[in-house]
C-alpha cells in the first residue's frame, strides 16, 4: 500500500457512490408468463423428471439431476432477444441456474447456450470447489461475492440485446457481457464453445439436495433485429486469458482496489463488469485514515448494493486499538502489510518513504528486522492477506534475490501458512518475486490478486497475478477465497477491542 488515502479524499469516496438501478419497468401486458402456476404445461423435463413437481402453485425443483426446457407456443420457444424475468427462491446448499438459448437434452447438462448460476451457499462436489455465486453468466462473468441470501425470494432479470447479456438481482445489475468479435475461444481441455445465439430457456436441478423453488417464468420478447447496446468489443489476449482463467475455476477478483484519484465505485463497477473481473474496494483505516467505528461503518453502509467486496485495509499498528471487533466484522476480509513499523532504536519506519527510511549503514540487520516485524503483524494482527509481500525501501530493491534469502523467505512463509494468510500477488510493485512464490506454494501457501492502485489509470487486469499463476504453476487450490475458512476476524478478534 502506498498509504496516501487522507480523511478528505475518503469522505469524497464516499460522496461518489452512486450506482445505476434496474432497467425501467415495462407494462405487465408485454410480458408473458410461461409457468402456469399448475401445471409443468410446456415444459419438458430430461432425465429424471421425477425431480420437477408443482406444489400449492409453485415449481419445485429436488432430487438428482434434471433439466425443465420450456416448449410452448410461445415464439416457438426460440428466442433471440428478450427481457426474462425468474422469480425464485434457494434453500441452503442449493446449486441451480436458468438456461437461455439452450436447446432440448435428455442426459447431462445442456451443452448449448448459457447459464445463469444460482448457488448461494452450495460449496461444491467432492475436491471441486464451486465459487461462481448467483447471478453469473457461468464461465463467462462471474459472481464471487454473495449477493443472496438462502430462503429468501428474490428476481433474476435477463435481457439479451444482440451480443450483450445483462443480469439483475433484486435491481442490482451483476453482468454487463458483450460478446466480443470474433468469440473467446475456450483454452483446449475446457467446455464446448458457447456463443449468443437463439434457443429455448431451461432451469437447471443440479443434484439431489439442490431445492430451489421458482414462482415466476415470465419473458418479454424482442425483435430478432435489435441491436446490441454499445460497441462490439475486439477481445486482446489478455481479456480472452481472464476468461479462460475463470473458466478453469480460479477466482478473478482483485482484492486490493482503492477509491483514489477521483476514482469512484461506479467506475470500478463497470469496469469490473467490462474486464470480467471482481474486485474488493478497500478502506485505509488507521492513524491518519478513518480513525473511527463511525467511519468504517459509513463506508461499509455506503457500498451497499454495489456488487463488490468490501475490504478493511489496516494501516499501522494502532488500529487493533482503534477498532472495535463488531465493526472489523463488518467487512468481507482484513488485509495490511509490512511496510509500517518501529526499528530496534524506536524510529518509526515508513519503508515506502525514502526520505524516512535513510541511509540503511547494515542491510543485514535491516533485513532481519524487517522479518522480525512482519512475522509478528502476521502472528498477533486478525489480517486475511499479507499485502505488498516482500517490498523492501527503493535502497535496497535492487538487491531483493540475495537479501530475500531461503531462510528469511521461510520466516514469512511460514507465518502465513499458520495463521492462515494469503499472500497477495501484488500488480503494482510485482511482488513477491516468482522464486517466492514457487517457495511458498511448495509450502502450501495461498495466494490473492491485488492491484494496490493509486487511482484509476493503474487499476489493471491482474497482469501480474496471471503471469504468476502461468510462471509458478499455481492451481485453483492456491488461491484465496473469502468464505472457504473462518474470517480472521472471527480467529483473532480478541486483537481488537470488545466495543
Amino acid at each position: 500500500m502506498q498509504h496516501d488515502l487522507t480523511r478528505r479524499t475518503f469522505v469524497g469516496a464516499l460522496t461518489a457512490m452512486s450506482l445505476s438501478a434496474a432497467p425501467p419497468p415495462t407494462p405487465d401486458a408485454d410480458w408473458i408468463q410461461l409457468f402456469n402456476g399448475r401445471t409443468l404445461e410446456g415444459w419438458q423435463p430430461s432425465e429424471n423428471k421425477a425431480s420437477w413437481k408443482v406444489i400449492d402453485g409453485l415449481l419445485a425443483a429436488e432430487g438428482p439431476r434434471s433439466h425443465l426446457f420450456y416448449n410452448g407456443s410461445v415464439r416457438g420457444a426460440d428466442f433471440k432477444n428478450f427481457d426474462l424475468e425468474v422469480e425464485l427462491l434457494a434453500r441452503h446448499a442449493c446449486n441451480s441456474g436458468v438456461y437461455f438459448h439452450t436447446k432440448y437434452q435428455e442426459t447431462n447438462f445442456p451443452i448449448k447456450g448459457f447459464e445463469v448460476q444460482v448457488n448461494n451457499t452450495a460449496t461444491g462436489e467432492g475436491t471441486y470447489r464451486e465459487h461462481k455465486k448467483t447471478g453469473s453468466l457461468y464461465g463467462v462473468r462471474n459472481v464471487y461475492k454473495q449477493l443472496i441470501g438462502d430462503d429468501q425470494w428474490f428476481k433474476m432479470s435477463v435481457s439479451v440485446r444482440g451480443k450483450n447479456v445483462q443480469i439483475w438481482l433484486d435491481g442490482m445489475q451483476v453482468v454487463n457481457y458483450t460478446e466480443p468479435n470474433p468469440p473467446i475461444i475456450p483454452a483446449p481441455a475446457m467446455e464446448t464453445q458457447r456463443f449468443l445465439d437463439h434457443g429455448t430457456f431451461a432451469l437447471q436441478c443440479h443434484n439431489d439436495g439442490s431445492h430451489a423453488l421458482f414462482r415466476g417464468v415470465r419473458v418479454r420478447p424482442l425483435p430478432d433485429d435489435t441491436p446490441t447496446p454499445g460497441p462490439i468489443p475486439v477481445a486482446d489476449v489478455l481479456f480472452a486469458k481472464i476468461i479462460n482463467t475463470g473458466r478453469a475455476n480460479y477466482p478473478m477478483v482483485d482484492y486490493h482496489a482503492n477509491l483514489k484519484m477521483g476514482l469512484t465505485l461506479e467506475q470500478v463497477v463497470a469496469k469490473s463488469m467490462r474486464d470480467g473481473i471482481s474486485y474488493g474496494v478497500a478502506l485505509n483505516c488507521g492513524k491518519g485514515f478513518a480513525e473511527t467505528d463511525a467511519d468504517a461503518r459509513a463506508f461499509v453502509k455506503g457500498m451497499k448494493g454495489a456488487p463488490v467486496f468490501v475490504a478493511m485495509q489496516a494501516e499501522g499498528r494502532e488500529w487493533t486499538r482503534m477498532f472495535s471487533r463488531a465493526t472489523a466484522s463488518l467487512f468481507d476480509y482484513i488485509f495490511t502489510d509490512s511496510m509500517t513499523w518501529t526499528d530496534n532504536r524506536g524510529k518509526p519506519v515508513r519503508l515506502w518513504l525514502p526520505d524516512e527510511v535513510g541511509t540503511i549503514s547494515d542491510p543485514q540487520e535491516f533485513m532481519d528486522t524487517l522479518v522480525d516485524r512482519a512475522v509478528g503483524i502476521l502472528d498477533s494482527e486478525p489480517v486475511d492477506i499479507y499485502a505488498n509481500p516482500t517490498f523492501l525501501p527503493e535502497v535496497l530493491a535492487k538487491d531483493y534475490e540475495t537479501l530475500w534469502t531461503d531462510a528469511r523467505r521461510g520466516k514469512i512463509i511460514d507465518a502465513t501458512i499458520r495463521n492462515g494468510v494469503a499472500i497477495e500477488l501484488n500488480d503494482r510493485y510485482k511482488l513477491p518475486g516468482a522464486s517466492f512464490v514457487k517457495m511458498a506454494k511448495a509450502a502450501g501457501a495461498k495466494f490473492s490478486f491485488g492491484a494496490n492502485n493509486t487511482g484509476p489509470d493503474d487499476l489493471g487486469r491482474c497482469e501480474y497475478g496471471l503471469k504468476m499463476i502461468d510462471e509458478c504453476k499455481l492451481q485453483t487450490s492456491d488461491m484465496f477465497f473469502p468464505g472457504e475458512h473462518p474470517k480472521a476476524i472471527d480467529r483473532k478478534g480478541s486483537a481488537l477491542r470488545a466495543a
